[in-house]
């Protein structure tokens, strides 16, 4: 068996996600604010579909995998 030399979740795909008090995921009302942790780059979003764009956008500026010398496996 080979061990990959870098993590499967590298620290810089980290992020902190805080739902507002007025969300209400099971009908569907999502909103708060999502916060890289290793950039601080930050968004604030009123439904799952501005928190998936603003994620795919971000998360494509990431170095890639295995260039995240901080982390061990």
């Amino acid at each position: 068996m080979t061990l990959l030399p870098y993590p499967a979740y590298p620290s810089a795909g980290g992020y902190v996600l805080r739902l507002h008090r007025d969300a209400r995921p099971a009908q569907g009302v999502l909103a708060g604010r999502l916060e890289h942790i290793a950039s601080g780059a930050a968004v604030h979003f009123a439904s799952a579909s501005e928190l998936i764009a603003w994620l795919e956008l971000h998360a494509a500026t990431l170095p890639p995998s295995g260039s995240d010398a901080t982390d061990t496996p």
